[in-house]
């Protein structure tokens, strides 16, 4: 049973966060500043729609952050779907898009390795955020992933990694997300997933029931996502090796799915 935390630990805990937040927006910056923004070629290709196989693939994913001094999340299996996301956006817009992170933390790595590989038009909206926050360029504030301030098309990517499993009412976020997007734009998303996924009944967290997608519910994510105006790039294909995420919290494990979406012409 978790006990309820006191007011002075979630003061400690969030002033915690703040100082992570601040160092790793610090180096960002300095690191710029030093050597400019890192050539757009150096993150690997990736294939646009995968399964997170094993924990070898997870642990490659992690190195190639490392040898390319790239601040990493720190639950490391999550650094697969950070490159993914990272590499696809590069390689799609390239340094000079717009960038909307949907579900965004300050403090994880997302936003900060497009920063350092030079885009600058990146914001990141969270219903948790409290105030508008800003880091140079980018910019951090309240928002709802389905319902968002911004005009239609104005941007050229929108990321959304391991929020959608949370509670999210998807044909909203989809539908959303084809109205931010300008044709042809990108929409990554990454989730909870298993072949098998499993017993998560009564499980709570983030305010919301657990879920682990299964693969018929990842087909039913692409077919809402094909009603919005995006056709899936790659292929879904279901099965993994192991279960190379483990959620120690609720003694889970699972995978992660990546799945890579262009906005098709009005």
């Amino acid at each position: 049973m978790r006990l309820p935390l006191s007011g002075a630990t979630r003061a400690a805990r969030a002033l915690a966060k703040l100082g992570v937040e601040q160092l790793l927006w610090t180096r960002a910056r300095l690191a710029v500043r030093r050597r400019g923004p890192m050539p757009i070629n150096q993150l690997p290709s990736v294939e646009p729609t995968a399964v997170l196989q094993d924990d070898a693939e997870w642990r490659d994913a992690v190195g190639q952050a490392r040898i390319r001094g790239l601040p990493l999340h720190r639950d490391l299996p999550k650094n697969w779907d950070t490159l993914g996301a990272a590499s696809t956006v590069l390689e799609r817009v390239g340094s000079s898009g717009r960038v909307l992170d949907a579900g965004a933390a300050r403090y994880p790595t997302m936003l900060v390795w497009l920063y350092l590989y030079g885009l600058r038009e990146l914001v990141g909206i969270n219903l948790e955020f409290r105030r508008p926050v800003r880091h140079g360029s980018v910019s951090f504030e309240p928002g709802d992933a389905t319902a968002t301030r911004f005009g239609a098309g104005s941007f050229d990517a929108v990321t959304c990694l391991s929020v959608i499993e949370h509670g999210v009412p998807v044909p909203e976020f989809f539908a959303e997300a084809a109205r931010l997007l300008r044709p042809g734009g990108v929409l990554v998303v990454s989730t909870d997933y298993d072949a098998e996924p499993p017993d998560t009944s009564g499980l709570v967290a983030y305010g919301a029931a657990v879920h682990v997608f299964s693969p018929a519910e990842i087909r039913g994510l692409v077919k809402l996502a094909d009603d919005a105006g995006f056709d899936l790039d790659g292929t879904f294909e279901p099965s993994h090796s192991q279960r190379p995420v483990l959620w120690k919290r609720h003694g889970l494990r699972y995978t992660f799915v990546r799945l890579t979406f262009t906005r098709r012409p009005a």
